[in-house]
């Protein structure tokens, strides 16, 4: 039985990794903030990692097979730098943020994606010099699970209305990529040795407009709701209004991006270990609202 530490397995990939690495058989141990039980197969400590507790007897370092990170990149990339971790194989999860937000108008999405980009060479850097086999995984736009801060967040505002607004020409491309495709990914390129030191984007098994996406998301709701598109000028003042109440933080970027190409290549995912993510079939159940595990 393979053993492995989850980091961030509380998170929306980080719970469908842990039921994929269990279904595989998988002896695990995740840390969590919030004291947790279940399900079978998973030891809960709770801590962070700026205190990381100690771990089970038969977890300790040197006794894993790998350490997966479903996380915040740049959390992990500290803590894996400042510890003498050892584990032959490591899988941490980026966001391919590290490429879309690196010219952003606000700064603070350029401090992410520089923050990530810092963080990708650290754990790689170390890895090599530890001799570990690491892998580094993009996602572009995550949903599934109902935590989400795109789609899940459109469907909510969606909900009591039942209408959504859009600016006319929101037809930049997107690939939504579910969490379970990602799971699936992380597990897959863990034993494939061709992956050791490289970076592989992630992107769902469908590029459509953003606009067809939405308008997707919204006919999956019960009732469905229908997406409005607005005209330039209206649909500012109408973001202007939603901005003083506070219905539009994170969206000063976000609009003008609706218009954009954000498309990337799963060629080398595909090639080296498998990857065939599913096309963007939505379900109201994957924007329900989120169902976190149960202390």
């Amino acid at each position: 039985m393979r053993r492995a530490l989850i980091l961030g397995g509380s998170g929306q990939v980080g719970e469908a990794l842990l039921a994929r690495l269990r279904a595989d058989g998988w002896s695990l141990v995740a840390v969590s903030r919030q004291p947790r039980t279940g399900p079978a197969g998973v030891a809960w400590v709770q801590g962070e990692l700026d205190a990381m507790p100690a771990l089970p007897a038969g977890f300790e370092a040197g006794r894993l097979d790998a350490i997966f990170s479903a996380g915040p990149l740049d959390a992990f990339a500290r803590w894996y730098a400042g510890n003498d971790v050892r584990a032959p194989r490591i899988v941490a999860f980026g966001s391919t943020s590290v490429a879309t937000k690196q010219a952003s108008v606000e700064a603070t999405e350029r401090d992410v994606a520089r923050r990530l980009r810092e963080a990708e060479a650290t754990v790689l850097a170390r890895a090599r010099e530890r001799g570990t086999a690491a892998t580094l995984l993009r996602p572009t736009l995550v949903y599934g699970a109902g935590r989400d801060a795109t789609l899940t967040r459109i469907a909510a505002l969606a909900r009591p209305r039942g209408w959504f607004p859009l600016p006319r020409g929101a037809r930049g491309l997107r690939q939504p990529v579910h969490v379970e495709d990602l799971a699936d990914a992380a597990v897959a390129c863990c034993d494939v040795p061709a992956c050791a030191g490289q970076a592989y984007d992630l992107p769902g098994g469908e590029t459509l407009p953003y606009r067809e996406m939405v308008v997707r998301v919204l006919a999956s709701l019960e009732p469905p709701a229908r997406c409005i598109e607005l005209p330039g000028p209206l649909f500012r003042l109408l973001l202007g209004g939603a901005r003083l109440a506070g219905m539009a933080r994170g969206l000063g970027a976000a609009v003008p991006r609706m218009r954009e190409d954000l498309v990337f290549d799963a060629t080398p995912a595909m090639r080296d270990f498998g990857y065939a993510p599913r096309r963007f079939a939505p379900v109201a159940g994957m924007f329900a609202p989120a169902r976190r595990p149960v202390p």
